[in-house]
């Protein structure tokens, strides 16, 4: 059994930053919901501290899953076929395109990747700062809260629909190519 090197990226930027982003979400909304009320108050500053260094761990796992997609998987998509080339398999995006049946897939789902997607680092980082800068204020504020929670939710549809296109842009033209990886050895007997 063997993997690819740009395979082993493609799973480290979706299922590996991208998927632990999402799982990160629903704990930040969960915190945000049932621990951040006035009723609440026991230990609103650690609380609030944690929250902090949570929030601020979504947005590099969101930046981290951006930043990998645009500079490192995007150009492997985007590689044109040389003249000629009849098998485009190799080459996702031209396959994509070449086939009309696969061609909305580039042009709904690669372009929410490459603009839409960007929302997620952006939304997150804001939510962060906001929570770091303002904490003390988190159990008094209502309208806080929500405006984060927004944020939040905003980041996260976002992200799993960019997500979606992901995995569905990989299952129609997955990126291959690069060195290959033996993870098992095959038994030869």
């Amino acid at each position: 059994m063997e993997i690819t090197t740009r395979s082993l990226w493609t799973l480290i930027h979706g299922m590996g930053f991208g998927a632990l982003y999402l799982l990160a979400g629903s704990g930040a909304l969960i915190e945000l919901q049932y621990r951040f009320r006035p009723d609440n108050a026991n230990s609103a500053r650690a609380l609030s501290r944690f929250f902090s260094w949570y929030l601020a761990a979504m947005a590099a796992l969101a930046w981290l899953t951006v930043l990998t997609g645009t500079y490192l998987i995007y150009p492997w998509y985007r590689t044109p076929p040389p003249a000629g080339t009849a098998n485009l398999a190799a080459y996702p995006r031209a396959f994509l395109l070449a086939h009309p049946s696969t061609s909305a897939w580039h042009s709904i789902g690669m372009e929410w990747k490459e603009h839409v997607a960007w929302l997620v680092p952006i939304s997150i980082t804001m939510a962060a700062a906001v929570v770091i800068r303002h904490r003390d204020q988190m159990m008094r504020s209502a309208s806080l809260r929500l405006t984060l929670q927004i944020f939040i939710v905003l980041s996260l549809v976002a992200a799993g629909i960019a997500g979606f296109f992901g995995a569905m842009l990989d299952k129609a033209a997955p990126i291959g190519g690069g060195t290959p990886i033996q993870i098992v050895k095959e038994n030869t007997k």
